[in-house]
């Protein structure tokens, strides 16, 4: 069964890639432009994990994560936050998120989908 997951970025080359990429390697992919339609699609779908932006027009992903955190089905999904914007205080806010992780822009294509298939908890 193919793992599904959930790409929320706004910029359409990032999110083209990254889809891309994890669909060469076997995931169904979910796509989203902004933090509303993500979090809409994360209750309907329940993907494996969610691949964010930190910056997205309508809000945070750091907001949006901890939104779906206050929900029972979609709690215990894994965020990982694929940013250029990784400073300190960043990290520490991701860290503040349970079940969160990075992944620093620009990605290695050869890696990615390996890189996000670690993040995904084993059923």
């Amino acid at each position: 069964m193919k793992k599904k997951t959930l790409i929320i970025d706004d910029n359409a080359n990032n999110l083209t890639l990254e889809r891309d990429l994890l669909e060469l390697a076997g995931y169904e992919v979910l796509v989203a432009e902004d933090a509303t339609r993500g979090i809409e699609l994360a209750r309907s779908e329940l993907p494996d994990i969610i691949i964010m932006d930190m910056r997205l027009p309508d809000m945070r992903g750091s907001d949006a994560a901890k939104i779906l955190l206050k929900e029972d089905r979609t709690k215990d999904i894994p965020v990982v936050f694929v940013t250029s914007s990784v400073l300190a205080e960043g990290i520490a806010e991701i860290k503040t998120i349970p079940n969160a992780a990075f992944v620093s822009k620009p990605i290695n294509t050869r890696t990615f989908a390996a890189d996000i298939g670690r993040f995904i908890r084993q059923a």
